[in-house]
Formats: structure tokens, C-alpha cells, sequence
């Protein structure tokens, strides 16, 4: 084989190989359009992010119960999940638009510009969404443009000097002269090809890269939080009995570590909120309307209250409950100054991200309910996903229409006049919580040994209070278990049953009665539209 011949197989390329290096153009098209946008965002505003607001827009348009099934399936992990699809999607876009670019030029750029517009819709239907908001995703196509085409150009340069080259190496005799020139044609074809595609890759990675970490960033944020003195309450919470805790193995602790506190939101990244210039105003059915800084809010008087939060979504024995010690001012007392007028009858919140809850305005303005504007959570101002600076904590009633995270605007109104996130998807409008009690230890499926097994775990019944728990064994009778002390009728309790157990498998059922002697169905019902009813029911093997 001579040298010609070698350098012609050297830089050739096959068909194969045409597909492959097509599907990394149009990837790379697309890396290079969500790169340069999130550059941008860094000066608009990191919600303009396309990928983001198009994550946002699928949460928003996903029926309800996709919703509860990805919850069931992934709880607290759902949003990674959504972010996951989301890039796979993208992927596959990418390739077919590389793909079809070469295919049939132009068809692939109309294609990479209609996934532009579909994001420009996602980014500018974001609640708080200005003019701006489009220009990233806006700049990012033409970037991503003009990357497509410029690499399908040295493609196509690069393919049409293969059948050259190897023409003249055909030809006998002579052929390493002849050769020569097209050879030189060719490897600068792929060079300029592979320079394109390098240097380009590189560019997106540091631009996307450097911008996401900037729009993620939440340093200054969380230097501001950690600075933050909470100014002590002018209504302490009561001390927490050392009865309240029972000394139990693997059961949940009175108070949850905020680490460990669940979250359930419609937020895809959790926003950075300067506490400086936040604002909650409070708007419409009002003599008054109030708008007031988070300075302003902690010069307030300020009680600190226990309470338990539960997420509508949460099955029966699910996790999605957890309990804390919450630090803010009466929400009651702020609508007293804004002297809400006849006819009202809901208090419609919103987040900054978009989200709504619809609260009952008697509910909150209820004397014996802790409703508070929360600045601080166990001790220490609110963790960022946990809503910080301030959020809304509502005992008594499910989060979807009561817990709104980064909230900045309490709206009077009333139910007949509008409608909030959820309850526009089918959910009731109401989300009272319904009593609850879940076995947490053994856990399902567990191996004990025959004799004295602590069967234990927590009930909840917020604003009423549990008073009684039950466990029953086999489908036998039903006996009571040991209660704790009660923090206050907002929390959960903690409870024990000392069950003789004997070798074989056995079934475990337990259920709550609240201070109203209401006392939990055993009929399953299924979280939609308000809240999932049962007993929690696990098998153990004894040994």
C-alpha cells in the first residue's frame, strides 16, 4: 500500500461514520443553544434558564396523577428525575436534528428553532417571567444555529473530498503525485471539520458549566442565612417533656432535623431570595393593603409553636410527614391590619416561583391555630429549600393549600372568585389533614425473634390532637398502645404496643382516634382528591 493510499484511508469516512459525526453536531447544537442561554440568564434572571422553565412547564401541565405515581415511585427525588428525562429528551432531539440537517438541509435548523420556540413559550409563561425573559433562549438558537450549520458545511466539505482522493489514488501510475494535492484537500477538510467540533465543544462546556454554577450559586444567599441572628421569640414554645420521646429503636424523632424534613414543592431549582429585598404584600379584599420587609417582619413579635406538616400526596404509612419547631408571626394578626373585607373568604398565596395555595381566611384568622409567617425552623432561620426567608406553616391543614415556600404576596379573596395551583388540577379546595398513624418499627418484611417485639411508630391529627392508638394483630382485636406526652395537639405523638410474638408471619395494622373521636377508616381511599385514608398495615416473620 503506498503512502497516498494510506493517508486516503487515513482521513476517509464511511457512512457510519457520517451518522455519528451528524448526531454530535446537532448534540452539540444543542448544547451550544442551552449554554449561551444560561450564560445570558446569569444577567436576566436564572428562572429564564429554557431547560429549567421547560422543566417548570412540564410540572405545570402534568396531569395529577403522573404526579402522585412520580411521588409514590420517587418521593423527594422527583425533580431529579424530571431533570434526568428532560436531558434524555434533549438528547434525542439533538441527534435527530443533526441527523436531518444532513439528511435534508435545513429541515434540521427548522427543527432546533421550533424546540426554541416551544422554550421562549416555556420561559415567558413562568408567573414571574418580564419581557426579557426570552432573550436568553432567543440567543442561544441563533448560537446554536449558526454552530449546525457552519459544522454541516466542513461535513459536507470533508465527505465531498473523499470520492477525489480516491479517484486519484485509483489511477496506476503516478498516483502518489497525483494524489497528493487532494490528499492535502481532504485532511484539512477533516481537520477543519474536528477544529469546529473541539473548539466549539470546549467553548459550551466552560460557558454552560461556569453560568450554571453562577445561576446555582447560592453563596451569597446562604452567607446572609448563616449571618442571620433570629431574634428570640416573644412567645416561647413550651419545653419538650423528656415523655414525649420514647426510647424505641428506628422510630421517628419528636423533632425532625431539617436535613431530614421532606420536601414536596413545584419548585425545579430552589430559588435564591435576597432577604433584603424581599416584600410580602398583602392585596385585594382589604381596607389596607400591607406590604412589609423581612426587617420589618422580624421586629415583630414573634412565637415559636410546633407543628406537624404533611403533603396531601402522602400514602397511607408513607414519609411525606415530618415535624418541626417553627419560628415567625401570626398570620391572624397581620390580616387584622389589613382588616379584610365582608364577603371574603380565602387568602390566595403565592411563591415567587410561580406556585399558589388557597387557605380558608377563618382558618387563619383562628386564635387557637398557630397560622404563621415562618422566618426560622429547629433553631436557625429557614433552610433555602425549606422556604427561607419566609414561608407559610398552617396547622391543620395539607401544604398544597396552605405551606407556600418564598411567599410574597397574600391575596383576600374569595373561593368562589379564584382558583390556586392545585385546586385548578383537581384537588379539593379545602386540604384539611386528615388523623393519621403510621408503624415504623419493624418494618415490613422484618425477621424478629418470638417474644416481647416493641411494635412502634407515629399518629398525627394537627389541630385536634391525637388521644388514642390502636394496634391489632392478625385481624384480631384491637388494643390500645402506649401513647407519649403530646408536644401540643399540632404535632405528631409517638406510640409503642409490647406485642408476645409468635413464630410465624404475622400481619400488623394500627390506626389513631383525634380529640374530635374521630377515629381512622379502614377503608383505602387514594391520596386525590384530599388526602389518602386506611390503616398502615406491614407482615413480619417471626422467628
Amino acid at each position: 500500500m503506498t503512502s497516498a493510499t494510506k493517508t486516503a484511508d487515513q482521513h476517509s469516512i464511511t457512512v457510519q461514520q457520517v451518522r455519528r459525526w451528524s448526531a454530535l453536531l446537532g448534540v452539540l447544537s444543542a448544547a451550544v443553544v442551552l449554554a449561551v442561554a444560561e450564560f445570558f440568564a446569569v444577567f436576566i434572571s436564572p428562572a429564564s434558564s429554557p431547560l429549567l422553565a421547560a422543566g417548570s412547564l412540564v410540572i405545570d401541565l402534568a396531569p395529577s396523577w403522573l404526579k402522585d405515581v412520580t411521588i409514590a415511585l420517587f418521593g423527594t427525588n422527583d425533580k431529579i428525575v424530571l431533570l434526568v428525562c428532560l436531558a434524555i429528551l434533549v438528547l434525542i432531539v439533538a441527534i435527530a436534528i443533526g441527523l436531518l440537517e444532513f439528511a435534508r438541509p435545513g429541515w434540521g435548523v427548522i427543527l432546533l428553532v421550533f424546540a426554541g420556540v416551544v422554550a421562549t413559550i416555556a420561559v415567558t409563561t413562568r408567573a414571574q417571567a418580564t419581557a426579557a425573559w426570552p432573550m436568553p433562549t432567543v440567543i442561544g438558537v441563533v448560537a446554536g444555529v449558526l454552530v449546525l450549520r457552519l459544522g454541516m458545511i466542513r461535513l459536507r466539505r470533508w465527505v465531498q473530498s473523499v470520492p477525489t482522493t480516491a479517484a486519484a489514488v485509483a489511477r496506476p501510475g503516478g498516483a502518489q503525485r497525483q494524489s497528493a494535492a487532494p490528499n492535502r484537500v481532504l485532511a484539512a477538510s477533516r481537520r477543519d471539520f474536528l477544529r469546529i467540533v473541539g473548539v466549539t465543544s470546549i467553548g459550551a462546556v466552560l460557558v454552560g458549566v461556569g453560568a450554571r454554577v453562577v445561576n446555582a450559586s447560592a453563596t451569597v444567599v446562604d452567607a446572609v442565612r448563616t449571618a442571620l441572628t433570629l431574634p428570640a421569640p416573644t412567645v416561647a414554645a413550651p419545653l419538650i417533656p423528656a415523655s414525649a420521646s420514647l426510647a424505641v429503636p428506628g422510630i421517628s424523632p419528636i423533632i425532625t432535623p431539617n436535613s431530614d424534613f421532606y420536601r414536596i414543592d413545584t419548585a425545579l431549582v430552589v430559588p435564591n431570595i435576597d432577604a433584603d429585598e424581599w416584600r410580602l404584600r398583602i392585596t385585594g379584599m382589604v381596607e389596607n393593603e400591607i406590604e412589609i420587609s423581612f426587617a420589618e417582619l422580624l421586629a415583630l413579635p414573634l412565637i415559636e409553636t410546633a407543628a406537624t406538616l404533611s403533603c396531601v400526596s402522602n400514602v397511607v404509612g408513607g414519609d411525606l410527614v415530618d415535624n418541626a419547631m417553627w419560628l415567625g408571626y401570626p398570620i391572624r394578626d397581620l390580616l387584622a391590619k389589613a382588616k379584610p373585607l365582608a364577603g371574603a373568604d380565602m387568602v390566595l398565596s403565592r411563591s415567587i416561583d410561580g406556585f399558589s395555595a388557597s387557605t380558608p381566611l377563618e382558618v387563619l384568622q383562628e386564635e387557637d391555630r398557630d397560622s404563621i409567617l415562618a422566618v426560622g425552623m429547629n433553631g436557625e432561620p429557614l433552610p433555602r429549600e425549606h422556604g427561607f426567608p419566609v414561608r407559610m406553616v398552617v396547622p391543620g391543614l395539607y401544604g398544597y393549600v396552605s405551606a407556600t415556600k418564598w411567599v410574597v404576596e397574600m391575596q383576600v379573596t374569595r373561593f368562589a372568585d379564584a382558583t390556586a395551583y392545585w385546586t385548578d388540577r383537581g384537588w379539593s379546595a379545602m386540604g384539611p389533614v386528615k388523623v393519621q398513624s403510621r408503624i415504623d418499627v419493624p418494618a415490613q418484611g422484618t425477621l424478629v425473634d418470638a417474644g416481647t417485639v416493641a411494635v412502634a411508630g407515629v399518629a398525627w391529627a394537627p389541630n385536634t390532637g391525637v388521644t388514642g392508638v390502636e394496634v391489632r394483630i392478625d385481624g384480631g382485636s384491637w388494643t390500645d398502645a402506649q401513647l407519649a406526652t403530646a408536644i401540643s395537639a399540632d404535632t405528631w405523638v409517638q406510640w409503642v404496643y409490647e406485642w408476645e410474638a409468635t413464630s410465624g408471619e404475622h400481619f400488623i395494622e394500627v390506626r389513631a382516634t383525634d380529640a374530635a373521636s374521630s377515629t381512622q377508616s379502614g377503608e383505602p381511599v387514594p391520596v386525590a382528591p384530599d388526602g389518602a385514608e386506611g390503616w398502615h398495615t406491614i407482615s413480619v416473620q417471626v422467628a
